[in-house]
């Protein structure tokens, strides 16, 4: 997938009501992305790796994974 304007220098986003992790250069579907992203509660990491992701309790997204859908805390 093409990264999102807003996050262009990130390979990891994450969606803070979900707290799923995507990783834009292998995940396919962009309308999920674009969806979160828009609704403004994408988070991007510093240092941008998935062991940070991991470290704020993100998990990785997998195609087709549904996790309940939380207001987000910040």
């Amino acid at each position: 997938m093409e990264h999102h304007p807003k996050f262009e220098d990130s390979r990891f986003l994450g969606d803070k009501r979900t707290q799923l992790v995507y990783d834009l250069d292998t995940w396919d579907d962009d309308d999920v992305v674009n969806e979160f992203v828009e609704l403004g509660v994408a988070l991007s990491f510093a240092p941008d790796t998935l062991a940070e992701a991991r470290n704020r309790g993100y998990q990785p997204a997998t195609p087709g994974a549904r996790r309940l859908k939380r207001a987000p805390r910040a």
